[in-house]
């Protein structure tokens, strides 16, 4: 090859390399799966910091209501006393930090732009927070008569239903 096809050569086998990529490139992983399970996989490496009890041993369950919403976690063997304890002191504790305001825990978890999660902490006290045990765990309730409110619960609902992947259901 002569000084003078060099440079052609190159163009040539840049354009190829061009036109490769751009064909495989819907070709692979799809993006937003693998986005999802990565976020997935961080939520799960921070809430093991803030949960004591084991996400691949329980679930969470959010159910909106009109009024707001119901958050339940359980064992998912309802034999499992020791993940059953764990949930009922967590969600003790978190109640009582939801009641003040303090949503640190799901901040820690979620990250501070979490929907829904601003309006809770500036309004914690329009919103009544219950807790109750059931039989394989725990129970929250979150009711308020603010729409706004509604809405906000219902968002970080969502959020956490989309974060928490496989350990959450609606």
């Amino acid at each position: 090859m002569n000084r003078l096809d060099r440079p052609r050569a190159r163009w040539a086998l840049l354009l190829v390399a061009a036109a490769v990529a751009a064909l495989s490139g819907g070709c692979g992983d799809d993006s937003s799966t693998s986005g999802a399970a990565s976020r997935q996989d961080e939520v799960a490496e921070r809430g093991a910091s803030v949960m004591p009890f084991d996400l691949d041993r329980t679930t969470h369950q959010f159910t909106k209501t009109d009024s707001g919403g119901v958050q339940t976690v359980v064992a998912d063997d309802p034999r499992d006393t020791a993940q059953i304890t764990l949930i009922r002191q967590h969600l003790a504790e978190e109640v009582d930090h939801f009641r003040r305001g303090d949503f640190t825990d799901p901040a820690a978890i979620h990250g501070n732009q979490m929907p829904g999660l601003q309006a809770l902490r500036g309004h914690a006290g329009r919103i009544t927070i219950g807790q109750e045990s059931t039989p394989d765990g725990g129970r929250v309730t979150y009711t308020t008569t603010v729409p706004e409110l509604v809405d906000a619960l219902h968002a970080w609902f969502d959020a956490q239903v989309s974060d928490h992947g496989a350990h959450a259901t609606r």
